[in-house]
């Protein structure tokens, strides 16, 4: 498999009524487009990393909980937006009762948020810490936990 090297010098897109939008950059030897060399599917994020911030909030609903609390954990002002979600119980990765929900992009800021819900027993919650991470390759784990006695209520 042959490696190409390109180094980008100048990004553009054509008016937004254009059926085409390419992207070119300048390799070593001649200009190709990115759409030939990756495919109409590829896409360019350009930004600064930024791990997400993440806030935990737990959610009660007295009629449909039926013993079962669910909590969410909002991550935002992450840049790129493959930053990863995923939940531990008691410090051991839990994916059961878990659902992600769509990338958000703030276009004025430029960075993403996104959510995830993690739905469990009522008495694991009241003994045990919940925590959210953030994940993204080999950058460090972003991490908020929270556990009953933070809550204040019922």
């Amino acid at each position: 498999m042959e490696t190409l090297t390109v180094i980008i010098s100048c990004i553009f897109s054509l008016d937004i009524t254009d059926v085409y939008q390419e992207v070119f950059v300048q390799p070593v030897k001649q200009v190709v487009s990115l759409w030939y060399t990756f495919g109409g599917g590829t896409k360019l994020e350009v930004g600064s990393l930024a791990p997400p911030t993440l806030t935990v909030l737990p959610y009660f609903s007295s009629v449909e909980s039926q013993g079962k609390v669910t909590l969410v954990c909002l991550a935002d002002k992450g840049f790129p937006s493959d930053w990863k979600l995923s939940w531990k119980v008691g410090g051991i990765s839990s994916s059961s009762g878990v659902s992600q929900s769509p990338v958000v992009l703030h276009k004025i800021e430029g960075h993403y948020s996104w959510s995830s819900t993690l739905t469990l027993q009522e008495e694991e919650w009241l003994k045990k810490t919940v925590t959210c991470e953030a994940t993204k390759d080999s950058q460090p784990t972003v991490s908020k936990e929270l556990s009953r006695e933070q809550c204040t209520g019922p």
